[in-house]
């Protein structure tokens, strides 16, 4: 079956909480569902932190006047939103995620982070017990509807206020095709974007780790490249 946008679900009305929302990857998506019309609530350990994001984010280029983009600290963010996207450095990761099992209960967690450690020859990716990043937090998320998705967005692009469109494809891994769906109409908020499913959780941690892959092509090229899956 081809990729059919107009048979995804209408997401416009759904709160949509990024934890690590201070952080670049995490603003950048802030800033395009805020254009988008998206109810966005920005989450920080520091609640000031986060309302001071929120404000720089609501005053950005495309962002409609009164749009709604507010800050608060993680745990309120994760008890308030509909969808929650965990974009935290990889260090912080488990941690974060574990102290908020009991307000994402029943929430739908998209799990964004990537895995990777530096050193002098560039980006790896890094061996993660559970397999991957976001099977770590569906394991420290018992009660949470987990998918892996956005890990190859570019957090520049996202930020550019003169990009309009941002060209390539969000691969979604979960086990709940529901959230295939839910999260595809969300990468579809975003102009260019689309959201294919790329399997189980199993799956992501080769998605997680071919960030590392990315990184050495933009240095190379000097780009912002992503990934377009062809033949949909």
């Amino acid at each position: 079956m081809a990729y059919d946008a107009s048979t995804l679900p209408d997401v416009s009305g759904l709160t949509v909480g990024i934890i690590g929302g201070t952080g670049d990857q995490g603003r950048g998506l802030a800033y395009r569902f805020a254009r988008a019309g998206q109810t966005v609530l920005i989450g920080s350990r520091s609640a000031e932190r986060a309302a001071e994001s929120a404000a720089e984010i609501a005053a950005l280029p495309g962002v409609p006047p009164g749009g709604s983009v507010t800050g608060a600290a993680n745990d309120e963010v994760a008890r308030r939103s509909d969808v929650v996207i965990i974009a935290v450095p990889w260090d912080g990761h488990a941690a974060t995620v574990a102290a908020l099992a009991e307000p994402l209960a029943g929430r739908i967690v998209v799990d964004c982070v990537n895995p990777l450690g530096f050193d002098k020859q560039g980006p790896y990716a890094l061996t993660v017990a559970e397999g991957s990043a976001v099977q770590q937090a569906a394991a420290l998320l018992p009660d949470s509807r987990v998918c892996a998705a956005f890990n190859h967005v570019s957090a520049p692009l996202l930020a550019d206020p003169e990009v309009d469109r941002i060209d390539l494809d969000v691969l979604i891994c979960t086990e709940d095709r529901e959230l295939v769906d839910i999260v595809g109409a969300l990468a579809a908020r975003i102009p260019g974007m689309r959201g294919i499913y790329a399997g189980r959780l199993r799956n992501a941690h080769q998605i997680e780790a071919f960030t590392a892959n990315l990184i050495a092509i933009n240095k190379r090229y000097k780009a912002h490249a992503g990934i377009r899956v062809t033949d949909l």
